[in-house]
């Protein structure tokens, strides 16, 4: 019997990488994506369908035509600023695309999901590392959009028996280590690919938001996480769930923290080549660290970061830049 599993956002970052770790695991996947941030290229493993996840006769016909046991759920809008000044399209595409979803697993008797989470959700850490038991009081609508949908799973789980597993990510960053596919997003917000393109040559100087925190550089500290090991966490859990079939929630990170200044060091060792950067004051709502407890997903998955060293990070993203924009 195939083992098919679809894929919303496959196109994406994140979600190409998964359907690699998917096809090595076994798997089929079946990318769904409206390409408004994915990329034709990216869809190596798989078929790629065209479609919304709004809109509900598309889903109708994935589930008839491919039977999915399964879906992986990484479509959404992330861009935290933006969700800011549009709320809305957040709330429409993240949090009535997901029900959508829903819906269509109810119609057509699939019964497990990933769902692809933040630790947004969590808001201003109130304890680090942050736990998965922490309160959750986000601090943008972004995040709002994706604990609801985490409300609308555990919902849907106690009235239809509808399971899944919520991922809370930290930050992912890295790209294929062998180099098939990486980070494209238009625009670029995510400090390595910035730090790299302004190494490159290719954009201008990168902006260091804050130098005044009370970290041993001035700088914020983020945990940084491969996205080939996103993408195994996400194989691990689609496995728990398909065996044990129940809920749960998992962050995924590698519990240790990097400061702003010390991931531009690393470019610049990798790279051979200065980032030229400019500070400039803190943004709104960024807290000055964020680092997970990740040991859950150990326990319970079996999964553990594989490339958690922060220049093998690197090092994939700059390969992966270097050969993807010729530079």
């Amino acid at each position: 019997m195939e083992h098919v599993v679809l894929v919303t956002g496959g196109a994406g970052y994140i979600g190409s990488q998964t359907c690699k770790a998917l096809v090595q695991a076994g798997y089929r996947p079946v990318s769904l994506d409206n390409m408004v941030y994915g990329h034709e290229w990216a869809v190596r493993w798989g078929d790629l369908v065209r479609g919304d996840i709004l809109d509900a006769l598309t889903l109708d016909q994935v589930f008839l035509q491919y039977k999915p046991q399964a879906v992986i759920h990484f479509a959404a809008y992330a861009y935290v600023g933006e969700s800011v000044i549009d709320p809305q399209k957040y709330y429409r595409n993240n949090v009535a695309g997901s029900l959508s979803i829903l819906e269509a697993m109810r119609r057509h008797g699939c019964r497990h999901i990933v769902f692809s989470s933040t630790c947004a959700t969590y808001g201003e850490p109130q304890e680090i590392p942050i736990p998965e038991t922490h309160d959750q009081h986000p601090v943008n609508p972004y995040g709002w959009s994706k604990l609801m949908i985490e409300r609308m799973l555990a919902d849907f789980d106690s009235a239809y028996g509808i399971r899944h597993v919520a991922l809370r990510y930290f930050n992912a960053a890295g790209a294929d280590p062998e180099g098939e596919v990486g980070e494209d997003h238009q625009p670029e917000t995510h400090l390595i690919p910035l730090a790299i393109l302004a190494a490159l040559g290719l954009r201008g100087p990168l902006f260091v938001f804050g130098r005044d925190y009370a970290t041993s550089d001035g700088t914020a500290i983020r945990d940084y996480i491969h996205v080939a090991d996103l993408a195994k966490a996400h194989v691990n859990a689609l496995q728990f769930l398909l065996a044990e079939d129940r809920s749960d929630v998992f962050n995924l990170g590698t519990g240790t923290g990097q400061t702003v200044a010390q991931v531009v060091d690393a470019v610049e060792r990798v790279g051979g080549a200065k980032v030229p950067r400019s500070d400039a004051s803190r943004r709104a709502g960024d807290p000055p660290v964020l680092v997970a407890v990740a040991d859950k997903a150990r326990q319970v998955l079996g999964w553990r970061p594989e490339l958690p060293d922060l220049e093998n990070i690197v090092k994939t993203a700059w390969d992966w830049h270097v050969r993807h924009h010729g530079g």
